[in-house]
């Protein structure tokens, strides 16, 4: 039975379904698949999730094509870079058929969530990774449970496809030189927290933040990845300490496409002068345009937007990627698992 859902007004939060899956590694092996209604998870209170931060997690996204056909987005990745994750913080890491099967069978068990075809909404996967081990020591745990849950969640843009604004701030860092940035985990989530709702307090959406060492190149933009078009070309910044982005990837892929060269390079706070676009990208928003960027320590704006609409490269991008989702254009690239 279809739920009572205004698809429309969803927000991107969690909404309750069916079933989530799970899978337990006890005894140095991977157990069965276990199905579940249950939305809890009973964890010892010395488990290293807790104590010592070892937990992971992907987030990637199911949406109902217009064929009528269930479309997950490159699933593929998703499963390696959650191995890529597990190995920098000593968790056993998920195999790849595992991640796919188990995908697959969380958004199957919640098809009655996935939200119609031209709503603008989608089924989010939240694929999670902790250990279990009680320890009072600093150790890796030796017991891990891999959980998928699913809920649906509304179209980003709410108001339709804008520029929001951001800004820059020197007095935080989102992750250490070398550190865990690299990896998808949730004590990164947490070190941009202060940060994000004191940018938010000032009436923007989201911090860019520069690089921790130097404070002299574009790092991350608040939880997500950051791209500009620079004299025609496509620039994000290349770092250890950035969360490699599948969007960013795919849209790298996407201007190549289109003739458009594309340098993944470290990017100076000064060069902002000279980009005609720029956005944010990642898998909740696809990618997020900027109308303007403030530097809240300098006093200096730089103005991306000059006539306040999303640029024509960053809306191609967000139109067809989102066209590939949804099966309204051939997936060149194979780049959706069709069930």
């Amino acid at each position: 039975m279809t739920p009572e859902i205004d698809w429309s007004s969803l927000p991107f939060g969690y909404y309750p379904t069916d079933y989530n899956v799970r899978c337990a590694y006890r005894d140095g092996k991977w157990g069965e698949i276990e199905v579940t209604q249950s939305d809890t998870i009973n964890i010892h209170m010395a488990a290293t999730c807790l104590h010592y931060g070892q937990e992971i997690f992907e987030g990637l996204k199911a949406f109902r094509g217009k064929d009528g056909k269930i479309r997950i987005f490159r699933l593929e990745e998703n499963a390696k870079r959650i191995r890529e994750s597990a190995i920098g913080i000593k968790m056993e890491p998920i195999p790849e058929d595992l991640f796919r099967e188990m995908c697959i069978k969380a958004v199957q068990l919640n098809e009655r969530f996935i939200p119609p075809y031209g709503s603008g909404a989608s089924l989010y996967i939240r694929p999670l990774e902790i250990g279990m081990t009680p320890r009072v020591g600093v150790k890796p745990a030796d017991e891990f449970l891999f959980v998928i849950m699913v809920t649906p969640v509304g179209p980003y843009f709410k108001g339709g496809f804008k520029n929001t604004n951001i800004c820059i701030m020197r007095e935080y860092d989102r992750v250490a030189p070398r550190g865990t940035g690299r990896f998808k985990i949730g004590g990164n989530y947490a070190a941009s927290l202060a940060a994000g709702e004191k940018a938010h307090a000032l009436g923007y959406s989201a911090v860019l933040f520069l690089d921790p060492k130097e404070k002299k190149y574009l790092d991350e933009c608040g939880p997500a990845n950051f791209y500009a078009i620079k004299n025609g070309k496509y620039i994000t910044p290349a770092s250890d300490s950035i969360l490699p982005s599948i969007t960013n990837m795919t849209l790298q892929q996407l201007a190549r496409d289109m003739g458009i060269e594309v340098e993944c390079r470290h990017i100076t706070v000064d060069e902002l002068e000279d980009v005609s676009e720029a956005a944010a990208c990642g898998t909740a928003a696809v990618t997020s345009p900027i109308g303007e960027i403030d530097d809240l320590d300098t006093g200096k704006k730089y103005v991306i937007s000059k006539d306040g609409k999303p640029g024509p490269i960053t809306t191609k991008f967000y139109e067809l990627l989102s066209a590939i989702r949804l099966g309204e254009v051939e997936d060149v690239h194979g780049w959706n698992t069709v069930l």
